[in-house]
């Protein structure tokens, strides 16, 4: 029963390491690290310009270090570092060329594509922290194919394609803060006088 028992949880972590692009199926060799980075995401913090409090707008990505000779194109995720049990992805972007080193703000590099996020729709679905600070992930990932999706390509189909192509990732922890409401209470105006 315990080699049964350790036999299904080696199964269950490989597989689930290798659908997050940790590992290459097939292979136990971590992917290559890359730099990711952004001018607008200063201290690991996500301005609420990126966020539901704001414009809701992606924001600008830079990277570098990837695999010299081998890299076909990239895919980028923006997912929920915090989640429970499985990820919320905000964002798949795939198609990205070999030649490009960033994504701008609010837009798409040439010829990319987005697939489907977490709420159901190709587009970027911008955090809306409540409560407390809360953490996320933008990760690029070098691919050893091109990989060019059809937009609205379903999310499991999306992840698990790049987990299958991924040589190198990059990682950049970043973190939201709630939007400060202050309410003000309807007082019935008195006279001072």
């Amino acid at each position: 029963m315990r080699a049964g028992l350790a036999l299904a949880c080696a199964i269950v972590v490989s597989t689930s390491l290798a659908g997050c692009g940790f590992l290459n199926p097939g292979s136990m060799v971590s992917p290559a690290l890359m730099t990711i980075g952004s001018s607008e995401l200063g201290q690991n913090m996500l301005p609420a310009t990126y966020t539901c409090h704001g414009k809701g707008i992606s924001p600008p990505i830079t990277w570098s270090g990837a695999p010299s000779g081998t890299t076909k194109g990239y895919a980028l995720v923006v997912d929920d570092s915090s989640a429970p049990l499985t990820p919320f992805v905000y964002w798949i972007v795939t198609g990205i060329g070999p030649g490009t080193t960033d994504i701008q703000e609010g837009a798409l590099p040439p010829g990319a594509t987005q697939a489907m996020n977490s709420a159901g729709t190709a587009k970027y679905d911008p955090p809306c922290p409540q409560g407390a600070p809360h953490s996320y992930r933008i990760t690029i990932y070098a691919l050893d194919t091109e990989l060019t999706l059809p937009a609205g390509t379903a999310l499991k189909t999306a992840w698990t394609d790049i987990a299958a192509a991924t040589i190198a990732r990059g990682r950049y922890p970043v973190t939201a803060n709630p939007l400060s409401v202050i309410t003000f209470r309807n007082y019935p105006r008195r006279e001072l006088w």
